[in-house]
């Protein structure tokens, strides 16, 4: 579905990108892992075309996008929701997430999205008419995944979706990003919690100093040695305590 091939790419003359290449197959969960500066938000921004590659190239469903504007690309399908938590805090929830269908005219449409979303993320039709401002951390993140969903994208990107969240909501965000995915969309996620990313995707990238490092099926790649010693503390990834994603 997305194919992404030698993108190199930055900041006014920072160099971040320095030839990263991965594909993203239909239907898959795919991570995007690696430390602080290693370019993973910079290529999300790439493929979503916030930024403009400087060489390379970056198809979606055989169309080349490098090059489109961010709201092209989402009305071809393909979704970012960006790190940081942007809503509008001073927008209801719902309003929120109406903005999230900007591309779509049909208003039966956008009804059956934001029923969708409220069944993902049911706090958030209970506080349809709050005020985004007045919402917790992790519900903030639930209300940018939904709006994200607004588009009736084949294709989600997610970065960061667990930064600076508890645990326990971490693994319900997880969870129903397990839950999206089955019910048929790819979704290509930027995490720096590893473990629980591996344990959540079909299949990972780590990405150090622009380009892809390593690469292969998540399962493996939990418990190969220089994703251990290097992301995993050494240690083994486990689901055996009862931590189930899928």
């Amino acid at each position: 579905m997305l194919r992404v091939e030698g993108v190199v790419g930055g900041y006014g003359s920072v160099q971040i990108l320095n030839g990263a290449t991965l594909n993203v197959g239909e239907g898959r969960i795919v991570a995007l892992l690696g430390g602080n500066g290693t370019g993973k938000s910079t290529l999300l921004k790439s493929i979503s075309g916030l930024v403009k590659p400087w060489r390379g190239s970056i198809t979606f469903n055989g169309e080349r996008i490098d090059g489109l504007r961010p709201d092209l690309i989402v009305r071809r399908g393909l979704v970012q929701v960006t790190q940081g938590k942007d809503a509008y805090p001073a927008m209801t929830v719902e309003e929120n997430l109406r903005l999230g269908a900007f591309v779509v005219r049909d208003r039966a449409r956008i009804a059956r999205a934001l029923e969708r979303v409220y069944g993902y993320f049911p706090i958030l039709e209970q506080k349809r008419k709050q005020l985004s401002g007045t919402l917790s951390g992790g519900q903030l993140q639930m209300l940018c995944i939904g709006r994200g969903l607004m588009s009736e994208p084949r294709m989600i990107m997610l970065d960061e979706p667990s930064a600076a969240l508890a645990p326990q909501v971490v693994l319900d965000i997880f969870r129903t990003i397990a839950r999206i995915a089955r019910d048929g969309m790819t979704v290509l996620m930027v995490e720096q919690n590893v473990r629980m990313a591996l344990l959540l995707a079909s299949y990972a990238y780590v990405i150090r100093d622009g380009v892809i490092h390593i690469e292969g099926p998540a399962d493996a790649l939990i418990h190969d040695d220089n994703v251990r010693l290097s992301y995993l503390g050494g240690t083994v990834a486990s689901s055996d305590a009862g931590l189930s994603l899928h």
